[in-house]
């Protein structure tokens, strides 16, 4: 029986429900919303409006027309930094960063964008105090920084910068790619000013599909120009959300799948899909830790964790033992870097990266037990 654990890449399986609502919007709601007057169209606009709202209730956010559905947390991430950001303007961004953030960044570097990176401690946390002695060295417009680390499972304190934030007027963008669906998060609690968040983690949706929340306060530049299917008549991008963000023809499909897994969270739970989900990393660093020749990263309190934990096996690059768990034992892991190599360089894993092993709401504990079998094989 094969075990997947890669669940902070994609997670997977999706629930039912998914699968079902992605085939019924192929089969059934193929014309494209907000594009025509037809029946079709307007039941397909009916499913995005929908889905915005559900997520808006989600995510604690008063008007889901600051919802703009993209491709993923990557195109979120570029829309924002893309959108917001000039010459002359300073951010604070931390080590521990996916390239999502670190690349765009990079490019906007040479666009006269001045970057200032904190560095997280070695369990890949980043300190407050750190991240505002860096805000005052110098006026800043924002703040980027991710939620969750893919490398390390570190949980950011998001609450503690946001208030920061707010009170000093920068502005917040968070990655939230690792914690949607995972951990608690509400725009009305926690002052964030730019949320990018990935469907196909936590959220249990297809591929392809996320969005980016915008605050009302906030006037981007698109992305991407082209048409919206409203005001037709004008060259110029409209000013309205959603559409000024989401020209081209939408992926009812995707949207349709991640509105599914936003009802199957609600249905199960947050606080009951994090608690089975604790209790399997509990298990899982546990039973790492009982192995000589294994060395874990990250936090080692299950509190302060999120879905991911990273470790090296004495002796061993981590492709092999990620090809040999996949081969000799069906089971399926991450190694390398995880397009996070600032994150490695704050942990002291740089170049070669980690195993990573990332389980999901729909594994059981007898997956860990047979990982940590393997691995007490494997590493001898």
């Amino acid at each position: 029986m094969t075990i997947y654990l890669d669940n902070s890449a994609t997670s997977f399986p999706k629930p039912e429900s998914v699968y079902r609502d992605v085939d019924h919007a192929f089969r059934t709601l193929g014309a494209n919303p907000g594009r025509g007057g037809h029946r079709m169209s307007l039941e397909a606009a009916r499913l995005v409006l929908e889905a915005r709202e559900e997520l808006a209730s989600f995510f604690g956010i008063e008007n889901s027309a600051r919802i703009i559905f993209t491709s993923g947390a990557t195109e979120s991430v570029n829309l924002a930094l893309f959108g917001l950001l000039q010459s002359g303007d300073r951010v604070v961004t931390t080590s521990m960063e996916h390239n999502a953030v670190v690349r765009p960044l990079k490019a906007l570097q040479g666009h006269g964008i001045i970057v200032e990176k904190v560095k997280a401690d070695s369990t890949g946390v980043v300190s407050v105090d750190a991240i505002i002695n860096a805000c005052k060295q110098a006026p800043t417009k924002l703040v980027a920084m991710t939620h969750c680390s893919n490398v390390t499972g570190s949980v950011q304190p998001i609450e503690e910068v946001s208030r920061f934030c707010r009170e000093n007027g920068i502005l917040l963008l968070v990655d939230a790619a690792q914690s949607a669906g995972l951990l608690p998060l509400s725009i009305k609690s926690t002052h964030i000013d730019l949320l990018a968040v990935a469907g196909h983690k936590g959220l249990m949706g297809p591929p392809g599909i996320g969005f980016l929340y915008v605050d009302p306060r906030l006037q981007l530049e698109p992305l991407i120009y082209g048409g919206t299917g409203s005001l037709s008549q004008h060259d110029d991008q409209p000013e309205d959300l959603p559409e000024r963000f989401e020209s081209g023809t939408l992926n009812t499909p995707g949207i349709a799948g991640l509105l599914a897994g936003i009802h199957h969270l609600k249905e199960v739970g947050l606080s009951e899909i994090r608690k089975k989900e604790q209790n399997l990393v509990k298990l899982l660093i546990e039973g790492l830790r009982s192995l000589d020749k294994i060395e874990i990263y990250g936090p080692q309190q299950f509190d302060c964790h999120g879905g991911a934990v990273s470790f090296s096996c004495e002796n061993y690059d981590p492709a092999e033992i990620g090809f040999r768990l996949d081969n000799e034992y069906d089971i399926m892991v991450r190694v390398g870097l995880h397009c996070a190599p600032d994150a490695h360089r704050t942990i002291g894993t740089f170049p070669r990266g980690t195993v990573r092993v990332s389980p999901g709401f729909f594994n059981r504990p007898e997956d860990i037990e047979r990982l940590v079998g393997a691995l007490k094989l494997i590493a001898v």
